[in-house]
């Protein structure tokens, strides 16, 4: 071959190369950057697009909640023939998401025959922005049976879900799957419809309110902002029983938005956080039936901590329930002896374990003299460092001062064992950030 042969053959390489690229480029340029097309269809319906090709990032629970029992009223139906729109609100954002649906307290198969996730027009709105609306598959199908006491977590589809934001998780069951897993006191409104309305971006069809989350328990994403989750774990006071309903004012909302601000910066690590709080919760007893309501925090750690997306820590917040509720059946020992336990445990994993004083309860209608003691000799074995890797002192940052068995007056709900939105605020600014980071030791 000649000089001047090969230089034409190395041009006519380089030329079907480019012309590669630029009909690649094309066809990239064609779509909108989260694997769908923008325009919706004639029914009202978003493109069925669920290919979730591998893209860079760490998996990570931008949002999650606790099954707590089976919901009064659909033993027998479940929700069966209704659209199921539950609306959640993000931590950190990320470019690929996934689900976990569970069934944990159904006595019967739960077939999902339809399931979607979107972005949310508005804030508490079931309306969806239309371009990013994506049908969920489970190992490739659109279809799933969720076993009764089983979970199941949805293939990654590619959509990007932005942080500090509300997202739509959608799905449709057309046969009686009762008893609904649910997760009350969501302190969120979520929607219903009849039929399978799973991909409408309007709506309109959505006209049944529920403060309750159903069957979802869990939001991932394939995260560039994050690169772990933490996990706080708590009764009603980490659940946010009386913050301001779609407000997102839980302490653990605000925890998260300072994580977000400070991420990176001196001893700050990029986590997200997700809340498994469940009103009620002891750290030792548990509700009745089987599996129980409203486990202990001894009985779910393996569930709702240990099983969540790449944790790094868990938070763990518990015990004014066994001293509000087991007068003369629990002192300090038995109380911090549980709390121990879980440490343990959670130290296996490689976890780091920040725990919570428990702040008072003056005034409430559980409230003794003898009940006080146990909380104030349970801090004490915390505050010690007996108990956790590191301490956030609830009670001190809330207590009123010249009454140290009271909230203070403007952090106290009104029920006097709640904080009000400013004590969770409050609850959030007293948390030393640079706690979540390093190793756990192998014991206390």
């Amino acid at each position: 071959m000649t000089k001047r042969h090969g230089y034409a053959l190395l041009a006519a390489v380089f030329a079907m190369i480019m012309a590669i690229s630029g009909a690649i480029y094309v066809g990239v340029a064609a779509d909108d950057g989260t694997g769908g097309t923008r325009n919706a269809t004639a029914d009202n319906r978003a493109p069925r697009d669920s290919a979730a090709p591998a893209s860079a990032g760490t998996w990570v629970g931008t949002w999650s909640a606790s099954p707590a029992g089976a919901e009064p009223g659909t033993e027998t139906n479940g929700m069966a023939g209704r659209s199921l729109r539950n609306v959640v609100h993000t931590d950190v954002g990320g470019t690929e998401a996934r689900i976990t649906l569970s069934n944990l307290y159904g006595q019967q198969p739960l077939n999902i025959t339809h399931a979607s996730i979107a972005v949310a027009a508005a804030e508490n709105d079931a309306a969806a922005v239309a371009d990013t609306m994506r049908r969920l598959t489970f190992s490739g199908s659109t279809t799933v049976t969720v076993p009764a006491g089983a979970q199941i977590m949805s293939d990654a589809v590619r959509v990007r879900i932005p942080r500090d934001s509300d997202v739509l998780v959608t799905t449709y069951s057309p046969t009686p799957s009762g008893p609904v897993t649910y997760h009350p006191h969501a302190r969120q409104i979520s929607y219903a419809a009849q039929g399978d309305r799973t991909e409408d971006l309007t709506a309109t069809a959505y006209t049944e309110q529920t403060p309750h989350w159903r069957y979802l328990t869990a939001l991932d994403v394939l995260s560039d902002e994050s690169v772990g989750t933490v996990v706080a774990l708590g009764d009603s006071i980490t659940d946010g029983i009386t913050s301001t309903e779609g407000a997102n004012h839980r302490w653990t909302d605000v925890l998260a938005d300072r994580l977000r601000a400070a991420a990176g910066t001196g001893d700050v690590p990029r986590f997200s956080v997700v809340n498994q709080g469940i009103s009620g919760n002891q750290v030792l007893a548990e509700g009745l039936g089987r599996p129980a309501d409203n486990p202990s925090g001894l009985n779910r750690l393996e569930r709702d901590v240990l099983g969540r997306t790449n944790v790094k820590a868990v938070v763990i917040d518990l015990g004014v329930n066994d001293i509000l509720r087991n007068q003369g059946q629990v002192d300090p020992v038995t109380v911090t002896e549980g709390l121990r336990e879980m440490v343990r445990r959670a130290h296996a994993r490689g976890l780091r374990v920040v725990g919570a004083t428990l702040m008072p309860f003056g005034g409430h209608r559980g409230y003794s003299r003898s009940r006080d003691a146990v909380r104030r000799a349970v801090n004490a074995e915390i505050r010690a460092g007996k108990v956790y890797d590191a301490v956030v002192d609830f009670d001190k940052a809330l207590r009123d001062p010249y009454d140290p068995r009271r909230l203070r007056a403007d952090y106290d709900s009104g029920d006097h064992l709640h904080p009000s939105d400013k004590g969770y605020e409050r609850m959030a600014e007293v948390f030393e950030l640079g706690d979540l980071k390093g190793a756990a030791p192998a014991e206390l």
